[in-house]
């Protein structure tokens, strides 16, 4: 664990003193997840073996398009595959061939190398909401979002003690022009925050510019022997694969960074109704993806990814925290583990429209789904609101908090000497209590997990100090993180590379906002 703290001296003792501890500001950032707890698995081996031949017919007799792409085409001709205008079909077992030389597990490197993260395993690295339009607070409401919105939103991050993943793009920050805004973007992961980012895939020059940007933060040899970005790549469910997605994807396997390889599922929309049919088609598109980019570079690195949600049937709009989006995820899981990569999936995920008790439960089931399904990589962690379009403020810092129970929970139940307390059942015995005894002062800072959002108060403490619920906690936190923030130090000599390669690239092309 990294920390960094700034303690206010306590006026008093006692009690006084300990309120004081508690209301210091105080910075630590947890390391990634190591998971001791078992995955959880609800396929059976026969089920696994019928998703897996399914998958292979539906590459094999149905095929999948790489539209406006004539290199991709020409790469799987000469891979063996069966090219019939922008339809590929794929032999079967040569998709799982080419996925062999795919790692296992990666480094992604971050800046502050004590912030680096291990993308797979028993490994699991939290990254923040990413893409909304919109962003949402308790003071402005919704609105469109801002790049001063973003820049908040990475500070946020950067403070967060559960997050290990600065992200990509936590808000759309649509006051800037569409053909520079990655720019600013970039700038503000590596300025503002010293944890891990991901890159910009929304054009392949953009991409380019997200490895250029990295070889000025990290150094160009660096940047060619490691991994320092994690970018997500999302397949055009059903089975299309488009050119600027690939194009992307192309960039970033060709300089030895990271893809999240994801279908973009929305059942009974994107993929069939079943569970069965939707985690088939998921199979197909993953190893299609993943297959392309073993084409491009051998061994470069990259993540199984399955985004996915379920449609209401009267509005046609996503559900989540649904009973079959948890069979989907922890069905992809074990079959992302048969094939020995990261999995990416989960999040926060909720169709309401503020920080309510549905977001609450739905983000709850989501989260807890991510955990128990073996997920290596959980992007949208914190923040997501409204299906995705929202990126909300209040609910970053709940969430950021809540996934401080997940951590906990990952820990599994300790049986050490210690853990078992024969000592301090012992000295309290029949019709005694543990508040003063020495187990219990030796662990009770440590024992219990403790929300740094929610209020554990009397009702008559709570009611005096406002009965502020949930949303308005968060509120105050939001205001507390930004008005703490520290900015981590940069070698000045990188920051002004950095800010003249944005200003240079920014002034050498119009505006767009297409």
């Amino acid at each position: 664990m990294v920390e960094v703290q700034t303690r206010r001296p306590a006026r008093g003792g006692g009690g006084a003193a300990r309120r004081a501890e508690r209301g210091a500001v105080s910075f630590e950032t947890a390391r990634y997840i190591e998971r001791n707890i078992p995955n959880f698995e609800v396929l059976t081996e026969e089920a696994l073996e019928i998703i897996e031949t399914n998958a292979e017919t539906i590459l094999a007799e149905i095929g999948v398009n790489f539209v406006n792409n004539p290199a991709a085409l020409e790469l799987w001709r000469k891979a063996g595959a069966e090219i019939e205008g922008e339809r590929v079909r794929i032999p079967r077992g040569l998709a799982r061939q080419l996925c062999a030389t795919a790692p296992r597990e990666y480094t992604q490197h971050a800046r502050n190398p004590a912030r680096n993260v291990v993308v797979g395993g028993k490994n699991l690295v939290l990254a923040p909401v990413y893409g909304p339009p919109f962003v949402h607070d308790a003071k402005g409401g919704r609105r469109y979002a801002t790049m001063e919105d973003f820049r908040k939103f990475v500070k946020l991050g950067y403070m967060s003690k559960w997050l290990h993943h600065s992200g990509g793009t936590v808000c759309e920050p649509t006051d800037i022009p569409v053909n520079k805004r990655h720019l600013d973007m970039l700038h503000a992961h590596m300025t503002l925050s010293d944890k891990p980012f991901m890159g910009s895939v929304t054009e392949p020059s953009r991409a380019q510019d997200s490895v250029e940007m990295c070889e000025i933060l990290f150094g160009r040899d660096f940047v060619r022997d490691n991994t320092v970005m994690t970018s997500l790549i999302n397949i055009n469910s059903p089975m299309t694969f488009d050119d600027v997605m690939m194009g992307s994807l192309e960039v970033y396997a060709r300089a030895n960074q990271a893809c999240i390889i994801s279908p973009f599922i929305v059942g009974g929309a994107m993929a069939p109704v079943s569970v069965a049919g939707t985690l088939t088609q998921v199979l197909a598109e993953v190893l299609a993806g993943i297959a392309y980019s073993q084409l491009v570079r051998p061994g470069a690195p990259v993540i199984f990814g399955a985004f996915v949600a379920s449609i209401d049937m009267n509005s046609g709009a996503p559900t989540f925290g649904t009973p079959e989006a948890s069979h989907i995820t922890y069905g992809a899981g074990q079959l992302a583990r048969r094939m020995g990569l990261p999995y990416r999936s989960a999040g926060s995920f909720c169709g309401s429209k503020l920080p309510d008790a549905q977001a609450a439960y739905e983000t709850a089931n989501s989260l807890n789904m991510g955990l128990l399904s073996g997920v290596n990589f959980m992007l949208h962690a914190c923040g997501w609101l409204e299906g995705g379009l929202v990126s909300s403020f209040e609910k970053f810092v709940m969430d950021a908090d809540q996934l401080g129970a997940l951590h906990k929970f990952a820990e599994g139940v300790a049986m050490d000497e210690g853990a078992q307390a024969m000592d301090a059942i012992r000295e309290v015995g029949p019709s005694g209590h543990y508040l003063g005894c020495a187990h219990t002062q030796a662990n009770f800072k440590s024992a219990f997990w403790r929300s740094d959002v929610f209020d554990y108060k009397p009702f008559e403490t709570w009611h005096e100090e406002g009965a502020r619920d949930t949303m308005a906690l968060a509120s105050a936190r939001v205001d507390h993180l930004l008005a703490t923030y520290q900015q981590p130090a940069l070698d000045p000599a990188i920051a002004e590379a950095l800010a003249d390669y944005v200003a240079q690239k920014k002034s050498s092309s119009a505006d767009a906002y297409m």
